[in-house]
């Protein structure tokens, strides 16, 4: 994407850190959630509406390298990305930097599946995929 489209910013809070004032691990994970919902729903497609047509798009897997620290009242950027879009499900490519600097403090992805309420994979709802692809 060429624009702002897929960044969010967020300011690391004391809860994000260690007593070293770095950030925990696990919190990454919910930085790419961060980025993965605002692209979502600045592309007019969010978890509720998904949810609310019977479908879930569950976490399969998650990747995360850590290459800088990330520090208690950092300013991040998240971006979020589309990487691909396959029958039964996608993934997000996600990349964190400070804000004003392009130099990554963290990257990633995590690979979502399509399950309907029952729990069965099936295939991402048209609505989906116009609105992600």
């Amino acid at each position: 994407m060429q624009n702002d489209l897929n960044k969010t910013t967020y300011r690391v809070i004391y809860g994000d850190v260690d007593a070293m004032r770095i950030a925990y691990y696990a919190n990454y994970l919910r930085w790419f959630e961060i980025g993965r919902a605002e692209l979502m729903r600045k592309l007019d497609v969010s978890y509720a509406e998904v949810e609310a047509h019977g479908f879930r798009l569950p976490v399969t897997e998650a990747h995360c390298q850590y290459l800088a620290p990330i520090r208690y009242d950092d300013l991040l950027v998240i971006e979020a990305n589309i990487a691909f879009i396959r029958r039964a499900s996608l993934r997000f490519d996600y990349l964190i930097t400070h804000e004003g600097d392009t130099a990554p403090l963290a990257d990633g992805y995590t690979v979502h599946a399509c399950l309907n309420t029952e729990g069965k994979i099936v295939r991402l709802p048209d609505f989906v995929i116009q609105a992600l692809s």
